[in-house]
Formats: structure tokens, C-alpha cells, sequence
């Protein structure tokens, strides 16, 4: 029997996405007549009620956000939809099957905040995506000024401080090592900036309440998550889950596996590997941050042991290496760096003092990158090299083993150009 959980961000599902459906599902909006301290404290309370944070992968308290924003007489409300992660289909999900709730979280941050313009930034490749935006903003009538922006398909495209960047005219590359919170500007007001999915639940949270929300959850977080599972599970997809469901549970809503796996890909490109024993490890970010892990953008690759795990990662890093701003030094030198070690590993052509060097490169990367962009990277190759430990003592001993060939767990997009 298949692990069943109400669903919340994707009631809708079965309806459509139309603002008709989504009122019917979760009720009228009602809004605060206009912006002051009483309705922003009342958001924050229920905020830090439920422990919401950022769903983007920051993980950083929304309460706070909130409160810088407020600084602010016009701030300008920025839903971060551009799912740069290849292995996420959040984006996807949300904006087809719920994109009013997107919306209904990004007008009650207006709201409170004495907002005028809410920026949607979609990939310029997901026009899909796109469409759906713009049909559902046709849907509404709040007086706001919606704007699509379309900013190129790039995976550093979605840190914040390039996205803020381009929005403002310039181009799509972070500007500073982010230390969060922080706000950029546009124009010359500050931008509060969310993932798409937090900004669906503080739309379930205007809706419903702190206590209808919190009966879901555990601990400190509270609330359901999406996570897309890939690999070795039987139906690929996006599922959604209460936070703090055990692994084992995700897994047999997608069907469960279809081959005994090496090793699980958690949180993203920029995240971390665990054994294939922790099946019993709660989703939620601090049951994750213990073994070493992170939620991140809530993809979860479960990698069969058929596949080399090492040639697997190898692919990925290489094309994180090309996705840099190329803006300093640990992206442009350092991470093409570990692709080749890392590479060289795979092909069963490295030595011990070869993998000591790349443990060397990755002390010498981590904390020195422009952006955190080289830190993600970091995090992925020293988790894998804790985890599959006895792979990499076979490939140093025996050379590359046969299931080497069968590398494809992970999508990688392909990129006509760099821009």
C-alpha cells in the first residue's frame, strides 16, 4: 500500500487551474484594507507560528524577510519561479496546476507591505510555464501592477541577487556573496524575493490560518513540501508530503523502487548524497542538516546500483563548471578543476594522492566564490566522496567498473550558448 497525504499546494489538481477552481478549493482572499503594523506583525506571528522559511533552498526565516521589507514604503514583491535545478519540477507543478495560490501569496506580501508591483520571473526556455502565468493574472482584478520577466535559463539565474539584478536592467549574474536575509534593489525600492512555493504557502496560510496549517508537519516546521523524485523509483514525479514524512514514505507514493540503489541525491545539484540506508530519514531540514543533507530544492535521485555512482556526479559537476557567472576564480578555474578530478576518479585512471588532491581543491574553493554557487558544488562532491566511500576504494583499486556505461539518472540540459 502506497503512502497517502492530503494534498494542500496541489488540491487542485483534479479541478484546473482556473481562479474559479482555486477559490472553490480554498476560499475568497480577504486582504487587510491597507497596509500597517498590525497586519504585517499578524503575518509575521503566523509565520514564526508554523517555522516558514524559504522553500528555495535558504531555508532563511520568512518572518524576517517581511520585516526587512517593511523598511521600505514601496518594496517590490518578486516571485522567484525560475527553477534553475534540473532535477526539480516544483516550478512546473505549481505554475500548471496552482498558480492562483502563487499569486494569492505574492498579493498578500503586497498587501502588507504597501506594494505596488509584483515581478513573476519565469526561464525564458519554459514557456510553458510562462503561459500559464500570464492567464492566470488575466484571471484576477486586484489593482497591482503584474509583471512577467523572462530571464535566461541559466542555474546561477536564480540566486537572488541576479535575478533582482536583471529585473533592474542589468544582467542575470549574482552581484555579491549573499549573506542572508538580504535585499537588493529595484529601481530604487527593495525587493522582497521568494521561491514560488513559499509564496504558495503564505497564500495557504492567508487562507486557512496558522492552525489549520500547522496540523501537518513536525517539530519546528510545520506544513507540506514538494519534492520531485527521479531514478530508480517506479513513477517519477512531483509528489507533495507533510515535512518530517520519512523518505521510505516519498518513495512509495512514486511506486517505490525498482532496483536496489547505490546511493540518494538529495536537495538538489548544490546538495548532498546519503546511503541507501537512510530511507528512515525525515524530510524536514533539520532531521536532513544531521546527516549531513539538505532539502534544498527538493529533488531526491534515488541512483540504482547498476549505474556508477562517481560517473553519475562526474556529469553533473562538469556541467555545474559551465554554468558559473565565470565572475571569480573558484568558478572559473576551480570548479573545471574538480570536474577533471572527479572524472579521472570515474574512468578508474586516479590514484590515492589524486583524490587527496581533490579533497585539497575543495578546502581551497569552499567560502572564496563570488557568489555560493562554488560552495553548492563543494557540498556535492565531498558528500558523495563520504558516502560511496567503498566505490571510490573499487575504482582506485580495480579501475572503472562496468556499470560506468550507464550514466542518465540526472538531467542535464543542454545550452546552446552561454549568456
Amino acid at each position: 500500500m502506497s503512502a497517502i497525504f492530503p494534498r494542500r499546494l496541489l488540491a487542485t489538481v483534479e479541478l484546473g487551474p482556473s481562479l474559479d477552481a482555486h477559490r472553490r478549493t480554498h476560499g475568497p482572499l480577504t486582504l487587510p484594507e491597507g497596509p500597517s503594523e498590525v497586519a504585517r506583525g499578524t503575518l509575521q506571528r503566523a509565520m514564526d507560528a508554523v517555522g516558514l522559511t524559504g522553500r528555495g533552498g535558504s531555508h532563511v526565516q520568512s518572518s524576517l524577510k517581511l520585516a526587512f521589507a517593511a523598511q521600505d514604503r514601496r518594496p517590490v514583491v518578486v516571485v522567484n519561479a525560475t527553477e534553475g535545478e534540473p532535477a526539480s519540477g516544483r516550478a512546473h507543478a505549481l505554475l500548471l496546476h496552482a498558480p492562483h495560490l502563487v499569486l494569492d501569496g505574492a498579493v498578500v506580501l503586497a498587501s502588507v507591505l504597501g506594494a505596488r508591483d509584483i515581478a513573476i520571473a519565469v526561464a525564458d526556455d519554459q514557456d510553458l510555464q510562462a503561459h500559464a502565468v500570464e492567464v492566470a493574472i488575466a484571471e484576477r482584478s486586484e489593482r497591482l501592477r503584474f509583471s512577467l520577466e523572462r530571464p535566461p535559463s541559466r542555474y546561477v539565474t536564480g540566486e537572488e541577487s541576479a535575478l533582482v539584478r536583471f529585473i533592474d536592467g542589468g544582467a542575470a549574474l549574482p552581484t555579491f556573496r549573499v549573506e542572508r536575509p538580504s535585499f537588493g534593489t529595484i529601481g530604487r525600492h527593495r525587493a522582497i524575493v521568494h521561491n514560488l512555493e513559499t509564496m504558495a504557502q503564505v497564500g495557504l496560510l492567508a487562507a486557512h490560518g496558522p492552525r489549520w496549517f500547522a496540523e501537518v508537519g513536525t517539530g519546528s516546521e510545520r506544513g507540506t513540501t514538494l519534492v520531485t523524485l527521479s531514478g530508480a523509483v517506479r513513477v517519477p514525479g512531483v509528489y507533495e508530503v507533510p515535512l518530517g514524512a520519512p523518505l521510505g514514505a516519498a518513495l512509495e507514493m512514486a511506486g517505490g523502487l525498482t532496483a536496489p540503489v547505490a546511493a540518494f541525491q538529495v536537495g538538489g545539484y548544490g546538495g548532498a548524497w546519503l546511503g541507501p540506508n537512510r530511507v528512515d530519514v525525515a524530510l524536514d531540514e533539520p532531521s536532513l542538516r544531521s546527516v549531513g543533507a539538505t532539502l534544498g530544492a527538493g529533488s531526491i535521485v534515488a541512483v540504482p546500483a547498476t549505474t556508477c555512482v562517481l560517473a553519475e556526479a562526474s556529469l553533473v559537476v562538469r556541467w555545474m563548471a559551465g554554468e558559473s557567472a565565470g565572475q571569480c576564480g573558484p568558478c572559473v578555474f576551480g570548479l573545471p578543476a574538480v570536474a577533471s578530478d572527479l572524472e579521472l576518479l570515474a574512468a578508474g585512471r586516479a590514484r590515492r594522492t589524486d583524490v587527496d588532491r581533490l579533497k585539497s581543491r575543495l578546502e581551497f574553493i569552499e567560502g572564496r566564490g563570488a557568489c555560493r554557487h562554488p560552495d553548492g558544488v563543494v557540498r556535492f562532491v565531498r558528500s558523495l566522496l563520504s558516502v560511496v566511500t567503498a566505490h571510490v576504494d573499487a575504482h582506485l583499486k580495480g579501475g572503472r567498473c562496468a556499470a560506468g556505461a550507464n550514466a542518465g539518472c540526472f538531467p542535464l540540459p543542454e545550452r546552446v550558448e552561454v549568456r
